[in-house]
C-alpha cells in the first residue's frame, strides 16, 4: 500500500489538506483567543463530511488539540474546578449515550447549524453560579450537547471565564475540561460501534496541524488583536450555519 492510498483512502486529496490545513488554524485560534476554534472546525468538518461522521471525528481531533494546550500550560489548571466538573461530565455522557444513536441526519445538521448561529449571535450566555453545584450542572449539560452538538466549547470557556480573569489560567483549564469532555464523546461513540481506527491516518494528520497551531498560538496569546478578526469568523460561521440548515429541510422534504 503506497502512502497516497493510505492517506487518502476515506477522502479526496484536496478534503484531506483541507482538514488538516483548518485543524491547525482553528487550534491556533482557540489557543490565541480563548475559545472559538472548535465551533469554526465543526463548521468546516459539516460541509465535506457525511452527518454521521462529524460529531466522533471532530471529537478526536478537538482531544489531540486540547490536550496539547493543556499539557503546554499545565502549570496553570485550576485542578479544583477540574475535579468538579469531571462527575458532572460523566453523568452527562452516560445520559447522552442513550439518545445518541437516535438523531437522524437532518436533525444533526439543523442542531449544528442552530447551535452555531447562537453562539455566533445570540444573547450573552446568564450568569451561572460558580460554586461547586454550577460547576458539576455545567459538566453535565455541556457534556450531553456535545455529543449530538459537537462543538461545546465556548460554553464551557464562558463559563470558566466567570470564575478566572487571568488568560492563561482560563485557557489551561478550559482545555483540560474540554480534553476530558472528548475522551468520553470518543468513548460513546465507540462503544456505540463507530469505526474510529479506520480513520486513523487523517485524525493523526489533523492531530499534528493541531498541536503546531497550538504551540503558535500561545506564543502570541497576549499580543493579537481579535476585534475585526471576531466579526469576519462570525460571518463565515453563519454562511455555514445557513448551508446546513438548507441541507436539513432537503433531507427532511425529501
Amino acid at each position: 500500500m503506497t502512502l497516497s492510498s493510505l492517506l487518502f483512502e476515506r477522502v479526496s486529496a484536496h478534503i484531506f489538506i483541507l482538514l488538516v490545513a483548518v485543524a491547525g488554524l482553528t487550534s491556533f485560534f482557540t489557543a490565541s483567543f480563548g475559545a472559538g476554534g472548535g465551533v469554526m472546525l465543526l463548521g468546516v468538518m459539516a460541509q465535506v463530511l457525511p452527518p454521521q461522521l462529524i460529531i466522533p471525528l471532530h471529537g478526536v481531533v478537538q482531544l489531540g488539540s486540547n490536550a496539547g494546550r493543556a499539557g503546554m500550560s499545565w502549570r496553570h489548571i485550576d485542578w479544583k474546578l477540574i475535579g468538579t466538573f469531571l462527575p458532572g461530565a460523566l453523568l452527562g455522557a452516560f445520559i447522552g449515550s442513550f439518545v445518541l444513536v437516535s438523531l437522524p441526519p437532518a436533525i444533526m445538521y439543523l442542531t449544528i447549524a442552530l447551535f452555531i448561529l447562537y453562539l455566533c449571535w445570540g444573547p450573552k450566555l446568564p450568569k451561572m453560579v460558580l460554586g461547586s453545584w454550577g460547576t458539576l450542572l455545567a459538566g453535565g449539560i455541556t457534556t450531553f450537547i456535545t455529543l449530538f452538538a459537537g462543538a461545546t466549547g465556548p460554553l464551557v470557556a464562558a463559563f470558566i471565564k466567570q470564575i478566572h480573569a487571568d488568560r492563561f489560567r482560563t485557557v489551561a483549564t478550559f482545555a483540560t475540561a474540554m480534553s476530558l469532555q472528548h475522551v468520553l464523546k470518543i468513548a460513546v461513540f465507540e462503544a456505540a460501534g463507530f469505526p474510529l481506527t479506520t480513520w486513523l491516518p487523517l485524525l493523526v494528520c489533523m492531530i499534528i496541524s493541531g498541536a503546531i497551531g497550538t504551540w503558535i498560538g500561545l506564543r502570541v496569546l497576549k499580543r493579537i488583536s481579535d476585534r475585526y478578526f471576531h466579526r469576519f469568523f462570525n460571518i463565515v460561521l453563519t454562511l455555514m450555519a445557513l448551508r446546513l440548515i438548507w441541507q436539513s429541510i432537503i433531507l427532511l422534504t425529501a
